[in-house]
């Protein structure tokens, strides 16, 4: 795959993306490799998907609500607060889920609404196994497909969702987070009770919260290729510009111009967007802009 070289001062991550379209439904993925001489911190922007990282380096996944610090690779649930990821020696496998699809893949959406949980605790010994598989090569190509199919013979063997919950997740998506509760109940034939608690059972949030995470990232993204705040705010279904800053700091402890270059939402034209082939992506040694002693003393431990 061909290299598109970006040299400024800060580390180097190369992004491979797979070279074909996807077999499995609702699922994407994207490798990262970096080598640099001081740790390289990244905070965590939420995203719509459930997100799975299995890391070959030394890159750990720390959550600041509850705590938790995991190496070796993590899952991520829907709308996380202060998840930010550190490392030196990145080499690390992302994989994004719908929630529609994670419910069957990983079997514990419920569990996972902005939470962030050990691989092997859901996966238990086919995590072990999957991770030796993908150890054994360095060719992301091999990685992708090994993944792949892990994915696929997960999706065949789980539990889908109810179809309503499905065709409720895709309105939500299609809406880009415009449409109401109420609205969607009517629309599957359920009350506006058994939709809520349906939602919030088998894909990890409730319906109202699912609807705000895809606006806010839409918001985002906007934001990210350079529209105003006014613009976003009026174009993104919020009532003002202090509606679209109240959210961006709900979900991502960002103002909307920080989240505009922030570097988590930089990679994603290269990593989930572009055509297939890999790039290399210039990222600041300090990605939040601000020390963290903690990440320090972890790698150099």
């Amino acid at each position: 795959m061909p290299v598109e070289p970006v040299r400024v001062a800060g580390a180097v991550v190369d992004i491979a993306v797979p070279a074909w379209p996807g077999r499995v439904p609702g699922v994407t993925m994207a490798g990262f490799r970096s080598r640099a001489t001081s740790p390289v911190e990244l905070s965590m922007v939420p995203y719509p998907a459930l997100t799975v990282f299995i890391d070959f380096g030394d890159v750990f996944l720390a959550d600041t609500a509850s705590g938790v610090r995991m190496h070796g690779g993590g899952v991520v649930g829907l709308g996380p607060a202060g998840v930010r990821g550190c490392g030196r020696d990145v080499d690390l496998l992302q994989v994004r889920l719908s929630p529609v699809v994670a419910h069957a893949v990983l079997g514990a959406s419920s569990e996972l609404g902005g939470t962030v949980i050990a691989f092997d605790e859901l996966w238990h010994g086919d995590a072990a196994r999957i991770r030796e598989q993908l150890h054994a090569t360095r060719s992301w190509d091999e990685r992708f497909a090994i993944a792949e199919a892990a994915l696929g013979r997960r999706l065949g063997e789980g539990r889908m969702v109810h179809p309503e919950i499905a065709f409720a997740w895709a309105r939500i998506i299609k809406s880009r987070g415009r449409v109401r509760v109420d609205r969607l109940a009517e629309e599957v034939g359920w009350s506006r009770k058994r939709l809520w608690s349906r939602f919030r059972a088998q894909i990890g949030l409730t319906p109202k919260r699912a609807a705000q995470l895809v606006r806010f990232d839409y918001a985002a993204h906007r934001l990210a290729s350079g529209d105003s705040a006014a613009a976003v705010s009026a174009e993104s279904g919020y009532v003002d510009q202090s509606h679209l800053y109240r959210d961006a700091r709900s979900f991502a402890g960002l103002t909307p111009t920080a989240l505009a270059s922030a570097p988590w939402l930089a990679v994603d034209p290269v990593a989930w967007a572009a055509p297939a082939y890999a790039r290399r992506l210039a990222i600041p040694r300090r990605l939040d802009g601000a020390n963290n002693p903690a990440c320090d003393s972890a790698l150099s431990a």
